[in-house]
């Protein structure tokens, strides 16, 4: 989970950003790849771990009328990925200013689509990184973001949260799901799958 401190060699981070150095900027990219795939993270999968068995029909399913699918909140996580990439960018007229631009329904699921939806995850995400990776100097954290009242610094750690809380979101859900009577088609056999198992925390 260190991964990047021990690479690099670097300092635990002050919490001041250097004009002169972007070592801030490497630890948050490396935060970010930590909550996106690492399988060593601490508090649970990361997204790309919480999504590895999800079949179609799981990410269409709601749990209830009132709550979003799997499905819906790939697309949630995209669309969040995408503000922040366009706000790295310098675009103060970008916004979600719709529901269904942050919450479109999936009423079906097939396995197109769904490969659909995890493909425009991952290529957020890699946008996101290169545009992170395109910052000179860890100063630019401290700017305040185009069109918003708080700074690119809270802004990337609101993707950092925002994946951690949407993975055990996602996990969340999948116990539920394997937990209902269904075929083995829809959600699997629950007990071939040791993550789901009632000795894990942070689900």
């Amino acid at each position: 989970m260190f991964s990047l401190n021990q690479r690099c060699n670097l300092a635990p981070s002050t919490g001041k950003p250097d004009m002169e150095t972007k070592d801030e900027v490497l630890r948050i990219i490396d935060l970010l790849n930590d909550t996106y795939e690492s399988e060593e993270a601490w508090y649970g999968p990361s997204v790309v771990e919480a999504l590895r068995d999800v079949t179609p029909k799981m990410a269409e399913k709601r749990l209830s009328t009132n709550t979003h699918s799997i499905a819906e909140i790939v697309y949630h996580m995209t669309t969040w990925r995408i503000f922040a990439v366009r706000k790295i960018q310098g675009d103060a007229e970008f916004d979600i200013k719709t529901q269904d631009k942050d919450w479109k329904k999936f009423p079906v699921v097939d396995e197109f689509e769904w490969e659909a939806i995890q493909m425009e995850l991952s290529l957020s995400q890699e946008e996101l990184i290169s545009e992170l990776e395109k910052i000179e100097s860890d100063m630019f954290l401290e700017d305040f973001v185009p069109g918003r009242d708080y700074s690119y610094y809270t802004l990337i750690h609101g993707v950092i949260q925002h994946d951690i809380y949407h993975a055990g979101q996602v996990g969340l859900i999948k116990k539920a799901l394997k937990s209902m009577p269904a075929d083995e088609d829809d959600y699997g056999a629950y007990d071939d799958h040791g993550d789901f198992s009632g000795d894990n925390d942070f689900y």
